[in-house]
């Protein structure tokens, strides 16, 4: 993990305490990289819920409530698809905020509407979900690193953006 990735996984447990908020992860592109750099840190077990990985439509499907006619509609890869997942994920895991991964890390898998490196990702806490797609194919391994660290950011940023509301 890099090293703004350990500070972002600092922050967040932090964060987490300080709210006494709970979390939990549904990813797929990121394949627990998301959930395994949260619990990188001491003491995470006060608020990580734990994560599901959901590789396959029906992974997503049975157990985040992705809607079948999400899939159908925009694809697994999708900024619809990563709402629905967080907040199934939340459903399921009865926690009060998750982050949410689905893109094509590659090598394969591309399309010309989404080329390898094409990654969405969502936060959401009780009712307010944010997204963020990136693109960008720099290999397997630096696409999941990048959407792991973009979806820690993406969290943080969540917070950040409810403080500057009230």
């Amino acid at each position: 993990m890099s090293v703004e990735g350990k500070f972002l996984s600092k922050e967040i447990s932090e964060l987490f305490w300080k709210e006494n908020l709970t979390l939990a992860t549904a990813e797929s592109c990121t394949a627990g990289n998301v959930a395994a750099a949260i619990t990188a840190v001491a003491g995470t077990s006060h608020f990580f819920k734990g994560g599901i990985i959901a590789y396959s439509n029906e992974v997503k499907e049975n157990l985040l409530g992705v809607s079948h006619e999400t899939l159908e509609t925009y694809g697994a890869v999708s900024e619809e698809t990563v709402i629905e997942m967080v907040k199934g994920a939340m459903k399921s895991m009865n926690s009060d905020c998750a982050i949410a991964t689905s893109g094509i890390a590659g090598p394969t898998g591309g399309t010309p509407d989404k080329p390898v490196g094409t990654i969405w990702i969502a936060a959401g806490c009780k009712d307010k979900v944010i997204t963020l797609k990136i693109e960008g194919d720099e290999g397997r391994n630096k696409n999941i690193a990048n959407a792991t660290q973009n979806a820690l950011r993406l969290l943080r940023n969540l917070f950040q953006n409810e403080e500057n509301e009230q």
